[in-house]
């Protein structure tokens, strides 16, 4: 089955486990049981605290904001056009250093959500 969102339908909610971070969930398990995807919007001065997930890989794609991302045992600048692929087990992390929100495509393989 094939899945086409448009902009207008793509909406926001709460991340269900981090405060100041928005979760639009556009692929879930039931959907596909290989991966979920969805967006992340971070609010400015928002962390998603460093973390590991034990059988995902985390593929990141920076859509817009500024950030860092925790990855590889340091803090790194991340921006628009910025990618990341963090393989199950590794610690990661992001958060937002600037003033508007940081905005990401991410997927998780096999599904997070």
């Amino acid at each position: 089955m094939a899945y086409f969102y448009r902009k207008e339908e793509i909406k926001f909610g709460p991340h269900p486990k981090f405060e100041g971070v928005g979760l639009a969930l556009l692929i879930d398990h039931t959907k596909d049981p290989r991966l979920s995807v969805s967006l992340l919007e971070i609010a400015p001065g928002v962390e998603i605290p460093v973390h590991t997930h034990e059988t995902q890989a985390d593929s990141i794609y920076v859509l817009s904001g500024e950030g860092e991302a925790y990855v590889e045992g340091s803090w790194q600048k991340i921006r628009p056009g910025d990618y990341l692929l963090i393989p199950p087990g590794e610690e990661h992390g992001v958060r937002n250093t600037g003033r508007e929100p940081l905005r990401l495509f991410i997927v998780h393989a096999p599904p997070l959500f």
